[in-house]
């Protein structure tokens, strides 16, 4: 198991996006990069550093290496769903996270993806529950969304889920582009704006509960802005969200619970440089092996949980046969 930074190589999340539309309208529908081999030397996109992605893709491929014959894997960090699902689709990586819904929306040529046809992921696992966070510090004046227009707001990293999660949110409000200044950002360097005081608020989508959360905590007194029920369901009715309660005991200085938004945490892989043997191992370790995950998420990755949000992302093929053998589909 190998860690990488992002290499000079690798297409940022809008250039993949790019790539993948000019390629879709040359008719060769998507292709690009490697010609599809299938390779036990995997790369593994995960997240930004300071959220669950990048921790959980690492303790993963130590897993895969340890549990795969001939498996390599390096993760590395990136720009989280968007930029991962390019990434595979142009054959520089082969194995990637993705909220449940950002992988749909690409099957789909919908989104950040209209125009692009992708064709090359297949779906893995649904790993566990992603809950939008809407963070601010006492004394912004933020007790509620309605609170959010005219403020700074992160909204998540270019080429991640999060940004399409905020828009959702805030849009249910009534805020829309031009209400509020908007700072692209992944997770951990929004915490860092936050705490220094250059925005108002950070919006992002990750498991719950995230250490990264409670260290600020620490130091600062943080709210966690709620969405009222209705709101919460209607915005569900609308999208590929699910109304989600973050409950009290997630974080000490909550006093009560949170009701927010939720998409599932995807594990993904290339259909056309994973073969089905290796597919087949990889699905199999990820659910054998959950007591060797030191991350609270570990304990959500399941059986009941691994189909939730798949949509129409096809099955990786040696994930089908694995949840053809347990029975699951």
């Amino acid at each position: 198991m190998r860690i990488a930074r992002r290499s000079i190589v690798a297409l940022s999340p809008l250039a993949a996006i790019a790539a993948l539309s000019a390629c879709s309208r040359d008719g060769a529908g998507g292709d690009g990069g490697a010609a599809g081999t299938p390779t036990k030397d995997l790369t593994f996109g995960t997240g930004g550093t300071g959220g669950t992605y990048y921790p959980l893709g690492g303790e993963l491929a130590a897993i895969y290496e340890e549990n795969v014959e001939g498996l390599k894997v390096t993760y590395t960090d990136s720009g989280a769903s968007v930029d991962n699902i390019g990434q595979i689709q142009q054959g520089n990586w082969q194995l990637g996270i993705s909220q449940s819904d950002t992988a749909s929306q690409a099957v789909a040529g919908e989104g950040e993806f209209e125009g692009a046809k992708v064709d090359k992921i297949g779906w893995v696992a649904a790993l566990y529950p992603e809950a939008a966070h809407i963070v601010t510090l006492a004394g912004k004046g933020i007790e509620t969304v309605d609170d959010l227009k005219g403020k700074k707001i992160a909204v998540g990293d270019v080429g991640s889920g999060t940004r399409a999660v905020s828009d959702a949110i805030l849009s249910g409000y009534g805020i829309e582009s031009g209400d509020y200044e908007p700072f692209e950002q992944e997770f951990g360097s929004s915490l860092d704006l936050l705490r220094d005081g250059n925005i108002d608020a950070s919006i992002f989508v990750v498991g719950t509960p995230t250490g990264s959360l409670g260290d600020i905590a620490a130091t600062n007194d943080v709210t966690l802005v709620g969405l009222d029920k209705a709101k919460a369901d209607e915005i569900a009715g609308k999208t590929l969200f699910d109304a989600y309660e973050i409950p009290q005991d997630a974080y000490d200085f909550l006093t009560e619970p949170v009701i927010t938004l939720s998409v599932a945490a995807a594990l993904i892989a290339s259909l056309d440089q994973i073969d089905e043997e290796t597919g087949y191992a990889i699905t199999k370790a990820t659910f054998e092996n959950t007591d060797k995950i030191t991350l609270p998420q570990g304990e959500l990755i399941s059986h009941d949980y691994a189909l939730f949000g798949q949509g129409d992302v096809p099955f990786h093929p040696g994930a089908e046969k694995y949840y053809k053998e347990q029975g699951l589909i």
